[in-house]
């Protein structure tokens, strides 16, 4: 969409901001995780012995799918405030993962903007419900209300 200024993204609120393109979570970028994170739980690392879960396969940490927010983000076409100096997150009132990804499986991310403020000149916090779907399945992955900061 490109860039608006302060007043115009503030006016978004209540609305649908995009959809992302489809970012496979792949058993490398799993296995990853796992190390960065320590958690080498076997229903993400270890193929043979998930096959024999509910789950038919290895999946991805909640965290994983979680940590996939920022990037989900930046390949959408959502506006953007011109002149962002720096962006931080700030947490999330809400967050509830619903459905496993397995290995193999492509997720995006559905944002649509839920309130805005300025906090102060030139700092502005943002609360946006991001839906991570999974490509052809009914649940999405997780739903959160994830809270930003940027400064202009």
């Amino acid at each position: 969409m490109g860039t608006v200024t302060i007043e115009e993204y503030a006016a978004l609120v209540g609305q649908d901001l995009g959809t992302s393109e489809w970012v496979t979570v792949s058993q490398d970028m799993i296995n990853k995780f796992a190390d960065a994170t320590g958690d080498h739980q076997f229903i993400h690392v270890d193929e043979e012995k998930a096959k024999l879960t509910p789950f038919g396969g290895t999946i991805a940490h909640g965290f994983l799918t979680l940590s996939l927010l920022p990037m989900l983000n930046q390949l959408t076409d959502m506006p953007r405030v011109g002149g962002i100096k720096m962006g931080v997150n700030y947490g999330s009132d809400r967050l509830r993962f619903l459905a496993p990804v397995r290995a193999g499986k492509r997720v995006r991310g559905h944002f649509k903007l839920l309130a805005f403020e300025e906090k102060r000149p030139g700092q502005c916090q943002q609360t946006t419900e991001v839906t991570v779907e999974i490509e052809g399945e009914d649940k999405p992955a997780l739903i959160a209300e994830w809270i930003g900061q940027f400064f202009v």
